[in-house]
């Protein structure tokens, strides 16, 4: 028997909930619809990014094995798109295992995140 559950929220546990939230609202365009010490919220629509506090938070890691999910994105310019988010505070590891086919770039609490062309 199926469920049928609608998605409705990602959360992603950090650190600082409120600084993740403003690099995401940069990284969608999307409003920060909640803000305080232990949780925040981006976007209004159907599905919406969350992040919580979580103490002791450790990075997930990228290429090393530990990554469990990341986030992609669609963009119109990959190479624009990659340089902005570096200004934001992304970083962009060595291991690109994409073929050029998108771009793996870390959150600046260590989260990975691809982006690929629309």
């Amino acid at each position: 028997m199926t469920v049928h559950a609608r998605l409705t929220t990602i959360t992603i546990d950090c650190t600082d909930p409120k600084a993740l939230a403003e690099f995401y609202r940069d990284v969608t365009g999307w409003e920060i619809t909640h803000s305080d010490d232990d949780s925040a919220e981006v976007g209004t629509g159907p599905v919406q990014l969350a992040f919580q506090r979580v103490d002791g938070y450790r990075s997930p890691g990228w290429g090393d094995g530990h990554t469990h999910v990341h986030l992609d994105f669609a963009v119109t310019d990959v190479d624009a798109a990659t340089e902005r988010l570096l200004d934001l505070g992304a970083t962009k590891p060595d291991l690109q295992p994409g073929e050029d086919r998108w771009t793996v770039l870390v959150d600046p609490e260590g989260h990975p995140f691809c982006i690929a062309t629309a």
